[in-house]
């Protein structure tokens, strides 16, 4: 049976689920906002127009036609009848009190607009905003005076994970939050460098938090839950859909001071999150890598045609929001690096770079990242049987 506004906000029960939640909070306010995460999918903006309008209690009323009133911004009749369409099926009592039922046996939290650990970039989305979030693990990592979000393709290489763990790790030690979306390759690189140092590090979801995808991040997931935190617009139970994957994107470039791209193919998805970031005026960063890499092709369309800025290490990351070196750093570690790369080199013999980590005792990764940066710089070159220096 489909609820009326009143019954989504006013039954008993509802608001004593509420008051589970959030003792602290208005049950009715609860009520609503919870509701309409069971209605409306992310990013609605007829939904969001209703909200910032009229508030979430009475866009309740109005939506479902206990109220006269059409906010501004939402032409009469036609857009809300055709977003009333999508959202009577939803409208249930029951499934609105599941969602706090399964939030609260999960031990989520509900964070609403306006709370104190509330991301505040995301009221930059307007009407897009997301009407709460569900929240599972240490939330005071929001404090983070600065977030930066390190995303780029779940079909990472080497090189592309050793740089994203790298930049994560230096970012974390900093004090910066690491924010990501949870998925194989460079989002994992990045959620786990940020733990292993000690790190603060926040995962978007694109479905509920009480369900981990990918299944095979289940253990991630469980670690960034005890220092970290999982977030997801949408209610428990909700399953993580193409929609849903590309709204996520939108939370992790608003709820971040800049988006560094590690890894991204020409048409990956994870442009999608740095056309977020630009259409938000924030600042995108992007990794480079070899000129022969399909993995790095999104990076470089990035540079070349959305006006990101090449970055290749942490403090050229903290840069993009205008936060400069106040300290000497050494850099003979790297050059010393690049010193056992080239020994372990030939001008003639192509070597692979696992050959090449067994002459210079490097890790693979560390082999991978450096060859990519030198063949920026055109001090080696990679052929089809291996790599060799451009001497």
């Amino acid at each position: 049976m489909i609820a009326t506004g009143l019954e989504l906000i006013d039954d008993p029960e509802l608001r004593s689920s509420a008051r589970l939640l959030r003792a602290d909070a208005d049950p009715a306010e609860v009520a609503a906002r919870v509701a309409w995460s069971v209605l409306v999918e992310p990013g609605d903006g007829v939904a969001g127009a209703l909200l910032q309008a009229l508030g979430a209690v009475q866009a309740l009323r109005t939506a479902f036609g206990e109220s006269g009133l059409v906010p501004p911004g939402v032409t009469a009749p036609r857009p809300l009848a055709e977003a009333l369409a999508r959202w009577r099926p939803r409208a249930s009592t029951r499934a609105v009190r599941d969602a706090m039922l399964a939030a609260h046996s999960v031990g989520a939290r509900l964070l609403l607009p306006g709370d104190e650990l509330w991301p505040d970039g995301l009221d930059d989305l307007e009407v897009h905003q997301p009407v709460l979030l569900w929240a599972r693990g240490d939330v005071d990592v929001l404090r983070a005076e600065t977030a930066a979000a390190i995303v780029g393709a779940r079909a990472a290489t080497g090189y592309g994970e050793s740089t994203a763990a790298e930049l994560a790790g230096d970012l974390a030690t900093g004090g910066t939050l690491i924010v990501s979306g949870g998925a194989y390759g460079i989002d994992g690189a990045a959620h786990r460098a940020a733990l292993g140092v000690g790190g603060a590090t926040a995962a978007f979801l694109a479905g509920g938090v009480d369900r981990a995808y990918p299944i095979g991040h289940q253990q991630l997931f469980d670690r960034i839950r005890q220092s970290g935190v999982v977030l997801s617009e949408v209610p428990c139970g909700s399953a993580p859909t193409k929609w849903r994957f590309l709204a996520r994107n939108r939370l992790i470039a608003a709820a971040t001071m800049a988006t560094v791209v590690v890894e991204a193919g020409w048409r990956s998805g994870t442009l999608n999150t740095a056309g977020h970031a630009a259409s938000l005026a924030r600042p995108i960063g992007a990794v480079p890598g070899p000129i022969t890499s399909p993995a790095s092709a999104g990076c470089h369309r990035l540079l070349r045609e959305y006006d990101a800025v090449c970055v290749t290490s942490a403090q050229e990351v903290r840069e993009l929001w205008g936060e400069q070196d106040v300290t000497a750093r050494p850099s003979t570690a790297p050059d010393h690096d690049r010193t056992r790369l080239f020994d372990a080199m030939s001008a003639r013999s192509p070597r692979d770079p696992a050959d090449i980590a067994r002459r210079s005792g490097l890790s693979v990764e560390r082999v991978r990242s450096l060859l990519g940066v030198l063949a920026l710089e055109g001090a080696v070159a990679q052929r089809e049987d291996g790599w060799v220096r451009s001497d």
